[in-house]
């Protein structure tokens, strides 16, 4: 596995369970149970109650900072559930990062319910209403004076586009050269057309089907996995609209999220490209195929 995927550091459910028993008496006896495993943090579903994430590497400890400190601004004014966290827990001499406990959204992520292309389009109203809801908090002075940026510029197209155009070359995810020499066009075109956004605001910032929790019926039930959570480019949450949805629902997220001028959704296109050529090539590395084909798909449905 490259090493740009692998962990600072590894804990096992008696660890997990001595360190919330720790902190968090009154969750004794802690029994957990290993969820996955991510990029950044591990999770684990303690008494069949709460998810407690812990994470995997310095980076991952300041996203997770992140949700502690403005998941509980934001989660009052959202139409839908979100991962905010109710325990936070402190660093200690066995494990020197913070760590935090949510409350556990029932149901099941898109990625293990991806359902037939009707069943995502009948997602695009809900979906569309919570991201108007998110992209229109407002936000004062005093916010932005400590709110995180887009440290990342993930969607400026004449920055990203070069190593992006070679991860689709190294690693084609199953598509046929023409549809890849399709995306590395569209690629050109949307760096020369490139314009920064005009407008920030609260931006999930890693919204995918993995993030996207399903209730029985296939209903959108919540959104978790906040630790990208920052005031950006509308487009980075948008790029779900490619990457996600089927191409007959686009008109009725806009519908129901608004006006999107066109550069917006050029830089939306372009994130759902990247981010579907970064997920085939992780699952390709760690051996991921729920990752790996779910990059491919996201790439199949930025060519529509």
């Amino acid at each position: 596995m490259p090493q740009q995927w692998d962990a600072d550091i590894h804990l096992t459910t008696d660890d997990v369970a001595r360190l919330i028993e720790q902190q968090f008496p009154a969750l004794a006896p802690v029994q957990p149970e290993q969820m996955g495993i991510g990029w950044d943090n591990a999770a684990f579903l303690v008494n069949q109650q709460w998810v407690f994430r812990f994470p995997r590497r310095t980076v991952a400890a300041k996203l997770l900072d992140r949700e502690i400190r403005i998941l509980p601004l934001l989660a009052p004014q959202l139409p839908l559930p979100i991962s905010s966290p109710i325990y936070a827990g402190e660093p200690t001499a066995d494990f020197t990062y913070r760590f935090a406990g949510y409350p556990l959204l029932p149901g099941r992520t898109a990625d293990r319910q991806f359902g037939s292309d009707d069943q995502r389009a009948a997602l695009a109203p809900d979906l569309a209403g919570f991201l108007r809801a998110l992209h229109r908090i407002p936000i004062d002075e005093s916010v932005r004076g400590w709110a995180p940026p887009d440290e990342f510029a993930r969607t400026d197209i004449q920055r990203r586009a070069p190593k992006v155009k070679q991860s689709l070359i190294a690693n084609p995810a199953g598509l046929a050269d023409a549809d890849i020499q399709l995306l590395i066009g569209r690629l050109d075109t949307f760096a020369v057309a490139y314009l920064r956004p005009g407008v920030t605001c609260w931006v999930h910032g890693d919204l995918y089907a993995r993030h996207l929790v399903l209730n029985p019926a296939g209903g959108l039930a919540g959104v978790i996995d906040w630790g990208d959570v920052h005031i950006g480019d509308p487009a980075v949450d948008l790029s779900i609209v490619f990457s996600f949805l089927p191409a007959a629902a686009r008109r009725m997220f806009s519908d129901v999220y608004g006006t999107v001028d066109p550069a917006t959704w050029d830089r939306a296109r372009f994130r759902a490209i990247h981010y579907g050529a970064l997920l085939a090539e992780y699952g390709a590395a760690s051996g991921d195929q729920a990752i790996k084909a779910l990059g491919a798909y996201m790439l199949h449905d930025a060519l529509a």
